[in-house]
């Protein structure tokens, strides 16, 4: 039983739909209906079995909505992916921006992790098993042309994987980061990274092209193998670690 938040585009999509091949039941959520709609029906028509669950990770109880759908209908949570994540807002100038940006960026991509691991923590202690994945970015890692708001929650979010797997590593639970790097999907927009550039779009995916050893923008698909990996029994020895799927970005 997996619930994966940001499930209905990108990354979070792949990873749903790679579960439900694998055999799992899928929780997936998002803001947007028809998004998850799509996805549910993927899963479904594939002959395995899927719930939508409309939620905003922003809010405390909508992060905890999916969650609380999966152990409402199915008893128990195996496997959380905290997929979902971004920058929020306009104000991100450290200069000249607003504080509403900076905090909403970090609620939507850090604490809400929290907020949706807490829910999933009883559970899986209770069946003394239990895999959490959150996602992170190559933001995780180094300084970015990502947003400071978005950059200083994803390192966070390295913090949150190391501390919540000690203390919850004696119960049987897993806890790991997997961070891609330039990766095409909905929320890679070489538009606003030009404009922060100060190039061309065209100048823009050159750059990214060039930032990592394979010279290529990956697929969300390329997640999937990873993802499998730490939420199976072949991945228990696998806890605490910042795992990057990115084409060698920025080494």
């Amino acid at each position: 039983m997996a619930v994966v938040t940001g499930g209905g585009r990108g990354i979070g999509r792949s990873i749903a739909l790679r579960y439900a091949h694998e055999g799992a039941t899928v929780v997936v959520s998002s803001r947007t209906a028809g998004d998850l709609e799509a996805v549910v029906g993927s899963v479904e028509s594939g002959g395995g079995r899927g719930v939508a669950v409309v939620a905003d990770a922003t809010d405390r109880d909508g992060a905890r909505r999916p969650v609380e759908a999966a152990l409402e209908r199915f008893g128990r949570v195996d496997v959380l992916v905290n997929n979902v994540g971004g920058s929020v807002g306009r104000g991100h100038d450290p200069f000249t921006g607003d504080d509403e940006s900076f905090e909403r960026t970090l609620v939507l991509s850090l604490t809400s992790a929290f907020w949706t691991s807490r829910a999933a923590l009883p559970s899986m202690r209770e069946h003394g098993w239990g895999a959490i994945i959150n996602i992170g970015s190559g933001a995780s890692k180094r300084s970015t042309e990502s947003t400071l708001g978005y950059t200083t929650a994803k390192h966070g979010l390295v913090g949150f994987t190391r501390q919540l797997a000690s203390v919850s590593a004696r119960h049987g639970i897993t806890v790991n980061c997997l961070c891609p790097g330039w990766t095409r999907t909905s929320l890679l927009d070489f538009e606003a990274v030009a404009a922060r550039r100060g190039v061309s779009v065209e100048e823009a995916e050159a750059r990214a092209v060039r930032d990592n050893l394979q010279r290529r923008i990956l697929e969300p698909d390329e997640l999937t193998g990873m993802a499998t990996l730490l939420a199976s029994a072949e991945g228990r020895g696998i806890t605490g670690q910042v795992i990057s799927v990115d084409g060698g970005y920025g080494v």
